[in-house]
């Protein structure tokens, strides 16, 4: 049955394609979302990037008719931009009708008792979600893109072998897979012997063998891995085959520490690749500070503070470890970078990496990858349980859908690291807070 929805302002602003994404059927936009949209076009965040797509997007669509009365869409259904608001004073007399939200309601109601067919709201609000169901209104998430957090990919797998199996991985250093075997490329595996529990191995499992690690022991920076989690996290790190690689892990797990230290070990010692380049979203946590003052550098430093601890962690040893970092940066070894002018560019020869990438959307994501040249290799480190990002959850962000759409790819690779290792404090306030 054909359905027609009404979106929300969040809903373009997080992706301006949604305009797109309802099939044959049809699409509302009230104008109290015009206005919306108008208000943040001057930002010069994604937020602003997308409010300007959507202009353009609507803009184009204007040439086929008077979007008030309704214009065709490639998929077979009609979008069109609904004035009536008039409705508010007859849905509840408590709304204030001078909030964007309540208008967009009152658009939602309109139709809902008007048309024959199902009308749905479609907001990434939860307020607006719950004002809409006490309503009678049907009210849904956008659902596209989003992938389902309670099965996510975790990289990690056990694997239970008979004692003749383990000596044969022991023995050759492999162990091709048993037919029908469904093992994702670069998964870890946890060997366990079904008769002798303790006797155990850890592995990779790649073009149909298991194979045994051989990076989950190194040193690198002065950096040796803690446990079995990080072992796979290196095995990854230091494979120059696998050129995308995602650490997901809680705080302190040790996702960011592993990935500067391996790539300071690749470009400073190894010399295979030009530079170091580390960004990082620009999303506050809490109450903005507003404008920072000072050249590029300058108002970049209060958001790579975390990246300036862990490499400052890593230089420890060193008689001046600022100094050390200072002319890493002078000689242009290390880059630290915004996204917001990441855009446009390519990056050849480069390790990359993307830090606290949760707070992503899957545009930006896609922004990012694509920036990738030949002979780059980028990470990406985050933890879905801590994103600041308004329309943004642990199953709607750009990390947990890059690691979804990807997890199949030979050249890429992922763990969820679950054992923190800064310090006992930081250990339980990750788990009991």
């Amino acid at each position: 049955m054909k359905k027609t929805y009404i979106l929300d302002t969040n809903v373009l602003l997080f992706n301006p394609e949604a305009l797109f994404a309802f099939e044959d059927n049809d699409v509302i936009i009230p104008l109290a979302v015009i206005e919306e949209v108008d208000n943040q076009k001057k930002r010069q965040d994604e937020l602003g990037r997308n409010a300007r797509v959507v202009s353009k997007l609507l803009d184009t669509l204007r040439l086929k008719g008077r979007l008030s009365e309704g214009v065709p869409l490639n998929q077979g259904g009609k979008l069109r931009v609904e004035l009536n608001h008039q409705e508010m004073g007859k849905i509840a007399s408590g709304l204030d009708n001078q909030k964007y939200d309540n208008r967009i309601l009152a658009v939602a109601a309109f139709f809902f008792k008007t048309m024959d067919e199902p009308v749905i709201l479609v907001t990434k609000d939860l307020n607006l979600r719950i004002k809409a169901d006490v309503m009678g209104i049907p009210a849904e998430d956008f659902h596209k893109d989003k992938i389902n957090f309670q099965e996510f990919y975790s990289g990690i797998a056990e694997l239970q072998l008979s004692t003749e199996e383990m000596n044969l991985f022991f023995r050759n250093g492999k162990l091709p897979a048993k037919e029908g075997f469904k093992g994702k490329p670069n998964q870890f595996y946890i060997l366990k012997n079904e008769s002798n529990p303790s006797h155990s191995a850890l592995s990779r499992y790649f073009q149909h063998y298991l194979w045994p690690l051989t990076n989950g022991e190194s040193t690198n920076w002065g950096i040796r891995a803690l446990n079995k989690e990080q072992k796979f996290a290196l095995e990854l790190l230091l494979n120059d085959h696998i050129k995308v690689v995602t650490l997901v892990g809680n705080s302190g797990t040790g996702k960011t520490l592993l990935a500067l230290a391996v790539g300071l070990e690749k470009v400073v010692e190894q010399n295979l690749y030009t530079r170091l380049l580390i960004t990082r979203p620009v999303v506050p946590v809490g109450q903005d500070l507003g404008y920072l003052p000072g050249n590029k550098e300058e108002k970049l430093r209060p958001w790579m503070q975390p990246i300036f601890d862990n490499l400052e962690f890593l230089s420890a040893n060193a008689p001046e470890p600022f100094e050390v970092i200072n002319d890493l940066k002078y000689r242009g070894v290390i880059e630290l970078e915004a996204l917001t002018y990441i855009r446009g560019r390519s990056i050849p020869k480069q390790f990359i990496i993307c830090d606290e990438a949760q707070n992503l959307s899957p545009h930006m994501i896609k922004t990012l990858v694509t920036r990738v040249g030949k002979g780059t290799k980028i990470v990406f480190t985050g933890d879905l349980e801590q994103i600041d990002h308004p329309y943004l959850d642990a199953s709607s962000n750009g990390l947990a859908y890059l690691v979804e759409r990807m997890k199949d790819e030979e050249i890429v690779g992922h763990v969820t690291l679950v054992r923190g290792e800064r310090s006992s404090v930081a250990e339980l306030g990750s788990r009991l807070l």
